[in-house]
């Protein structure tokens, strides 16, 4: 996995001191990661270790989404209507069009998502005082660095091996450049 650029300092702040919201969005991106999986599988009916990944990684986001929104209930809130993410909006305009990209593009995607996701739950589980939602956290983490590795070994299974590097690389810094132009939010993205 390219090293990613640090979440913008300032970030940590903005989340705890609108937590509810955070969790909201948060609830969103778990059941659109799902939706995600779910519509890589159906595109690819004809990749069965493609499509066994992602009808798990689709149960294992529902899962999230679940767990999520009791941590919602516990709090006296419900979910928030979905709202597109502009960070996802402008990573996916970088997928290339034609079968020798498409596959490719729409996994690294993926796999530097679910990079980023893994650094900012590791920031809210150190910040966050012991307890149950801080143990979440730090699963989410541990989660979402499992996704990002199965993404890029997914990459290298189904395309141009020799690809992977250069993309992945160059969507690393297409990423830093999407995460610097973004304002601090209390979103996961």
């Amino acid at each position: 996995m390219a090293q990613l650029t640090p979440t913008p300092p300032g970030w940590i702040e903005v989340v705890l001191g609108d937590f509810d919201r955070f969790l909201q969005d948060h609830a969103s991106c778990e059941k659109k990661a799902a939706g995600m999986a779910l519509k890589i599988a159906s595109h690819y009916p004809d990749k069965p270790a493609l499509l066994n990944a992602m009808a798990d990684l689709a149960v294992e986001e529902m899962s999230h989404y679940r767990e999520v929104i009791r941590l919602l209930t516990r709090r006296g809130i419900g979910p928030a209507p979905d709202a597109k993410d502009p960070y996802i909006a402008a990573m996916n305009r970088h997928v290339r069009q034609g079968p020798a990209f498409f596959l490719l593009d729409r996994l690294l995607i993926a796999a530097v998502v679910e990079s980023r996701g893994c650094e900012r739950f590791g920031l809210i589980a150190e910040a966050l005082p012991g307890g149950a939602e801080q143990r979440f956290f730090a699963a989410l983490n541990e989660s979402e660095r499992r996704h990002g590795e199965l993404f890029l070994e997914l990459a290298l299974q189904h395309c141009d091996a020799d690809a992977v590097t250069p993309r992945v690389e160059a969507l690393g810094r297409i990423e830093a450049d999407i995460v610097a132009a973004l304002p601090l939010l209390p979103r996961l993205h």
